[in-house]
């Protein structure tokens, strides 16, 4: 696809991300209509209602590309084009009446995002990206900090809901982290996390046990605001791989380094 063809997708999926996002503001549930994945997991009717309304608009958009889904609707194409669909990343959050959650939509050719589009309602924050094109929060370019020590960071970070098999070295890490950072925040939204250290308001974000659909649109706009995505040992395959680690570039290594004493 052209720079051209990539910026006339993306301002499709913006039009379609507010467009669904708005109406997902004005919905109400409660913990006792939610459904229970696992024990720390809800779904809403919301969630599934939105997915399915922007599968119905993202296949006029790129009728050819494949979905992957939190929800499970559409099916995936295992080599060319995906969507790659959280329809609402942060459930919890949104049922407590917490006001931090988000739309994330990428689209993937293979294992890379090419555009990427994160809509959070309440703050009328649109963050989108798409390859080669920069960066954009409300239409305006981003850029990620320049702050390059790890001591002058701030961090995100998010706590795995079902996979506690590493739950020891986890607390470790964010230990040591706690106590050599200017500070450790979780806001219950990857993307968010994500958006958010493009945008320079974090430095850094990293967890395992994410899912594509968590990461996809988030680690285009980081890369397209100037930042770096890899696994926790470098991989080159964050979106499909088991963890992220997100920073602005400059104190990725200082980061890596921290989080290898404890992940090998």
């Amino acid at each position: 696809m052209t720079k051209q063809e990539l910026i006339e997708i993306t301002n499709a999926v913006i039009d379609l991300s507010r467009s669904i996002g708005d109406w997902m503001k004005q919905q109400t549930v409660s913990e006792s209509t939610a459904e229970i994945k696992t024990e720390n997991n809800l779904v809403t009717f919301v969630d599934k209602e939105s997915e399915r309304r922007f599968v119905e608009g993202l296949k006029k958009i790129v009728p050819e590309a494949g979905f992957v889904a939190e929800e499970g609707t559409g099916e995936r194409k295992e080599n060319g084009l995906n969507w790659v669909i959280d329809p609402l990343d942060g459930t919890t959050n949104f049922v407590h009446g917490v006001p931090v959650w988000c739309t994330s939509i990428a689209l993937a050719d293979k294992n890379k995002a090419i555009v990427g589009v994160i809509y959070d309602p309440h703050r009328n924050e649109m963050f989108s990206a798409s390859m080669g094109n920069g960066a954009f929060l409300n239409g305006n370019a981003i850029r990620v900090s320049n702050i390059n020590s790890i001591n002058a960071s701030l961090l995100a970070t998010g706590f795995p809901y079902d996979d506690f098999g590493r739950e020891e070295q986890y607390l470790r890490l964010f230990q040591e982290l706690m106590h050599n950072t200017r500070g450790m925040r979780r806001l219950g939204s990857a993307a968010l996390d994500m958006a958010w250290t493009a945008c320079g308001r974090f430095e850094g974000f990293y967890e395992y046990g994410l899912n594509p659909w968590d990461v996809a649109a988030g680690a285009i706009i980081v890369e397209e605001a100037g930042g770096l995505v890899t696994e926790f040992n470098d991989g080159d395959n964050p979106i499909f791989g088991e963890d992220v680690n997100c920073t602005n570039g400059h104190i990725h290594q200082q980061l890596k380094q921290i989080i290898s004493k404890y992940f090998i």
